[in-house]
């Protein structure tokens, strides 16, 4: 039969028509119905309003698609090369975290290419293995024909046999069960987490708040001005000292009754002339202060504070009040706190919450802001409420001075003095209270270098104060329960077990078991449970729940740090009693100054207040420094592990554990940002 060329002669069928806008960098397809295009329905007829597709409508949509495939690759190469531009500029300039010589630092890159082509090596002894099909566990090898031939095949096959053999006898076994002991410790420490927001929960429930038993009203009329003394320690922070000045001496409380002391333990002559210039400065206007500069530094902060108590003028005194270099109170802050002890004898301690002025400044300001957001309003609140201890933050805090004599002053013997006077006062029975309505502004570490010598000394000195006060606790007069809650809660679970199980866990075990995949770790132990606690930690600030991810790789990377600080504290090593001032920006200096013109501030009583406007024109009007030179530095156990992880997550595609390959990728990822110093600021 010939073939039929009717086709010829009928009316073509014509396609969709296609508008493409040319609109960079969207592309948008509008197809237009025809009236006479149609498609053919079930009994021979054609329906209007079909479409078909035709080969010229394919043919632009696949264009497009590839355009705009095209523009995305564009993208991620450019975003890559540059990323890539800024690690090597930062790896051939940048400096080592301990400051070593360059011959060190060569052989510290050595370090790491060695271990990464180390790294390199055993996975592709693994994918060697995978392509033979040899990726197999020790209980398999009985079902396993592997070549008996000589030759390197067979003797490759020798080898992976033994090593599978080695690694489910021997390594297995411990592996796992350190691995059910951190997931046990993991699961104790998620619920003591969550008991505490359920406590939160119910204190806002409840809307409990600790009440003071004088109203601001017989404050207003005079009846409650006992005498305060006010203590700024401060060491080399020029940078944020005068708005602090300040804020302080704009406190809202009689003349007569108060006494600033401004200890600088400064070593620059420089930084000490120009303390004691802005102290005379105010002690012209009226306000009694006093400037303390002690020739023998002994101490750091608690030898500060110890010489100062020392004074013959504090017997004139019953309450304290102390604030950091960087804390501006607001000048109703006495107002809100020192009543709470009128009537109330066994108060020691009526304790602030801070705020941060730069907790927007970039992302490590954020990711912190998360943690003391937490620190404050979740724990803080709830042991002030339920057991009216909590370890005192240093600064932003009103002391009965009656308290800290009976509780043995302050002592130098390790780098947190308020936690251990706030310790040794709950021995003697006094009671603590937490106000989270009461703020007082302060300022956060902007570069990672700052943090991490900060958190350094915050999970070292826990260590050093638990060796010292255990036989103390155990032989103190206070509840059994009191002593359970300080050995096992306060130092054991939150200081020691949760650097503990952090770092080993997610660093050490899990990047592990891909290699020994005899030993595993569930999901829920590597995803749902750390993003349920991220979730918690992260409500009381609200804000930040799109960093809820970074915060959660963040505390990963981190735990490096506080593992380090917290061993290094515990067995007395040499970095323990290392304490280095937290460096300051001054960011809000100006702005500070500038806000309390605005208030306008009400007058001391029995004083004349300070001139704000000159001093915020002699703020504006100084003149602008040349910028110091930045730096940047390369951490080396950060660059190790994002290897190790690195490698272990390439590893974990072999065994086809999604979620274990995504966690370990971009845990990887953040501890080569951290290690190469890419978050917050640099250095100067």
């Amino acid at each position: 039969m010939a073939p039929s060329f009717d086709w010829w002669s009928k009316d073509k069928l014509r396609g969709t028509p296609v508008i493409v806008k040319m609109e960079n960098p969207n592309w948008s397809i509008s197809e237009i119905s025809s009236p006479d295009d149609g498609v053919s329905d079930d009994f021979g007829g054609v329906r209007k309003g079909g479409r078909e597709k035709n080969a010229k409508q394919i043919t632009w949509v696949l264009l497009l698609k590839a355009h705009r495939a095209a523009g995305c690759l564009a993208y991620l190469a450019s975003a890559g090369f540059h990323l890539a531009s800024a690690v090597r500029r930062r790896v051939s300039s940048g400096r080592t975290d301990a400051d070593e010589s360059p011959a060190l630092r060569r052989r510290f890159y050595s370090f790491i290419k060695v271990f990464l082509w180390l790294s390199i090596f055993l996975l592709a002894f693994e994918i060697a293995a995978y392509l033979k099909g040899w990726h197999i566990r020790a209980p398999d090898l009985h079902s396993i024909s592997l070549p008996s031939s000589f030759g390197f095949r067979s003797l490759f096959a020798a080898i992976y046999s033994g090593w599978v053999r080695f690694r489910a006898e021997y390594i297995a076994p411990p592996l796992q069960f350190l691995a059910n002991a951190c997931v046990i410790l993991f699961l104790i420490q998620s619920a003591d987490r969550f008991i505490l927001c359920l406590g939160c929960f119910w204190i806002r429930f409840k809307r409990i708040k600790p009440v003071a038993n004088s109203t601001s009203k017989d404050v207003e009329m005079g009846d409650y001005f006992p005498m305060v003394l006010i203590q700024m320690p401060m060491c080399n922070e020029r940078e944020v000292y005068q708005q602090s000045i300040a804020a302080v001496c704009n406190l809202d409380w009689p003349s007569s009754n108060m006494l600033i002391q401004v200890l600088d333990d400064s070593s620059d002559p420089t930084t000490q002339s120009l303390i004691k210039e802005e102290v005379e400065k105010w002690a012209h206007t009226g306000v009694r202060i006093v400037y303390r500069h002690r020739v023998i530094r002994d101490g750091y902060k608690a030898g500060n504070m110890k010489s100062a108590m020392n004074c013959s003028y504090v017997k004139d005194y019953e309450f304290v009040a102390i604030f950091d270099a960087d804390f501006q109170p607001t000048p109703d802050f006495l107002k809100r706190t020192v009543p709470h002890f009128q009537g109330n004898d066994e108060l020691a301690l009526v304790q602030a919450r801070w705020s941060f002025v730069n907790k927007d400044e970039n992302l490590l300001t954020r990711l912190q802001n998360i943690n003391l957001c937490f620190h404050f309003e979740v724990e803080q609140q709830v042991n002030g409420v339920f057991i009216n201890f909590f370890g005192f933050n240093g600064t932003a805090g009103v002391w009965r001075i009656k308290a800290l004599e009976d509780a043995g002053g302050w002592l130098e013997r390790t780098t947190v003095e308020d936690m251990d006077i706030a310790v040794r006062a709950h021995l003697k029975g006094w009671k603590f209270i937490f106000l989270n309505d009461v703020e007082c502004q302060c300022e956060l570490p902007e570069s990672y270098e700052a943090y991490r010598k900060q958190q350094h000394r915050w999970h070292s000195g826990p260590m050093q104060l638990f060796r010292l006060c255990l036989s103390d606790i155990i032989g103190s007069k206070i509840a059994m329960w009191k002593k359970a809650n300080l050995i096992f809660l306060f130092f054991l679970l939150r200081k020691l077990i949760l650097p503990f199980y952090s770092f080993t866990l997610f660093c050490i075990i899990l990047p592990m078991t891909m290699f020994v995949p005899e030993a595993e770790l569930p999901a829920w132990v590597v995803c749902y449970i750390p993003a349920t606690m991220s979730f918690l930690n992260i409500l009381p600030a609200p804000r930040s729940f799109p960093f809820i991810v970074p915060y959660l790789l963040f505390e990963n990377t981190m735990s490096v740090t506080k593992f380090n600080a917290m061993i290094s504290g515990l067995f007395q090593l040499g970095s323990a009693y290392e304490w280095v001032v937290t460096k300051k920006s001054g960011r809000s200096s100006e702005g500070d100054l500038l806000s309390l013109v605005e208030k306008e501030p009400k007058h001391h009583r029995g004083g004349s207040a300070p001139d704000f406007n000159s001093i915020t024109k002699e703020v504006v009007n100084q003149p602008r420094k040349e910028p110091k030179k930045k730096h940047n530095r390369i951490y080396r156990k950060e660059l190790a592990l994002a290897f190790l992880l690195l490698t272990a997550a390439a590893r974990s595609l072999l065994s086809a554990q999604g979620i274990h390959f995504y966690f370990l990728l971009f845990q990887g990822v953040s501890f080569l940002v951290v290690g190469l110093d890419l978050i917050g600021e640099q250095i100067e």
